[in-house]
């Protein structure tokens, strides 16, 4: 590993601690079921408030989530900050990384105990069926948030201000509407206050659709590298990436579902939980779930991969600018220290785009044919 050099090392790191965190959450929560912990969580519980399903199963939810986050915040703190600061990429205090870092939780865990809640009430209004239910409203859940992230989520995070160079804003709106994308307007997205990392996106589905330029992005890049990012971003909207990626996102919802009802009728007799409806079954839930989404990960990273290279070829056909394009994604990935060329093994497993060496070839190639 001593000829690797600091991107590959850098993104080595964060799989590693991905997986590592992935691990310590299965770890956790079937010590929790093995153990009897969970049951005896829930007997704990009613025996201080009563059976009520609902104050039960919200107590039960924070206990345990609670503790998850009690438990993985040493991974949590050397991801965010340790291992960001080591390659000078993050430019926010620990105070403020702190203030991100409780704000997300809480937002997570009350995400959490909302899922559970409704899994428990379907649970216990239909045994055999709710795994259907719950994969239809979580698929609602998931175009809800698409809508809802530009103007409710990311202010809690980051200030977002009407983009001031107007030049430059004339020319992303216009590249959108020959696109055929309509949007709000383009906004600067202030992200320089927690990391040096750059990037662009268009976010929000139908009317509420933004541009988002990061400051970072507008610092650093030209212009032209802008409009090149830019473009990739509105290509996917044109080619409606983002409801083929919820369409699978729903597919491998409801199949984690189906695989929780399965686990549920298999293994809890074994567990000694009290049908599936228990509260303290919750747990083995989320371990379906979660071990359809991560053995699901390379089929979902492909979709992605194939999407990334059709936005490429379209922001060519769109700008016909090469040389801006290429200068963007290498100025972009040395900024924020992607693997050139990552052995195709990892690119399979881990990466939601082509190597940024296989991008700018296949750009090289497009450009001879325009």
């Amino acid at each position: 590993m001593a000829n690797e050099d600091k991107a590959t090392r850098y993104q080595r790191l964060r799989r590693r601690t991905f997986l590592l965190g992935t691990a310590w959450q299965a770890v956790l929560l079937v010590a929790i079921l093995v153990t009897g912990g969970s049951s005896a969580l829930r007997l704990a519980i009613e025996s201080r408030v009563g059976p009520g399903f609902a104050i039960v199963c919200f107590l039960y939810v924070l206990a345990i989530g609670v503790l998850y986050e009690l438990v993985r915040l040493p991974l949590a703190f050397y991801h965010g900050v340790v291992l960001e600061r080591r390659y000078s990429l993050s430019t926010e205090t620990t105070g403020r990384w702190w203030t991100d870092h409780v704000t997300s939780s809480a937002i997570t865990l009350g995400c959490l105990v909302a899922g559970a809640l409704l899994v428990s009430s379907l649970l216990r209004w239909s045994p055999d069926r709710w795994w259907i239910a719950a994969a239809v409203s979580f698929a609602a859940t998931l175009v809800l948030l698409a809508k809802l992230m530009p103007a409710v989520l990311l202010p809690f995070f980051y200030d977002v201000k009407p983009l001031a160079r107007e030049p430059l804003g004339s020319r992303l709106l216009a590249l959108a509407d020959r696109a055929g994308a309509r949007v709000l307007g383009v906004f600067e997205w202030r992200v320089g206050d927690r990391t040096r990392k750059a990037s662009a996106a268009l976010v929000g589905i139908g009317s509420g659709r933004r541009i988002l330029v990061s400051d970072t992005l507008l610092a650093e890049h030209s212009d032209e590298e802008i409009e090149a990012v830019l473009a990739h971003e509105i290509a996917h909207d044109a080619r409606g990436h983002v409801w083929s990626a919820i369409a699978l996102e729903a597919g491998l919802i409801a199949l984690g579902c189906y695989a929780a009802d399965a686990a549920l009728t298999v293994l809890g007799p074994a567990l000694d939980l009290e049908g599936k409806s228990d509260i303290a079954a919750l747990p083995l839930v989320a371990l379906a779930v979660g071990a359809v989404s991560f053995a699901s990960m390379p089929v979902t990273n492909a979709l992605s991969r194939a999407h990334e290279r059709t936005a490429d070829r379209d922001a060519l056909e769109m700008t016909r600018n090469q040389a801006a394009f290429i200068s963007a994604m290498k100025r972009l990935a040395g900024r924020n220290l992607a693997e050139e060329r990552p052995s195709r093994l990892i690119e399979l497993l881990f990466h939601t785009h082509p190597s940024t060496a296989a991008r700018i070839e296949a750009a090289k190639q497009l450009d001879s044919r325009l």
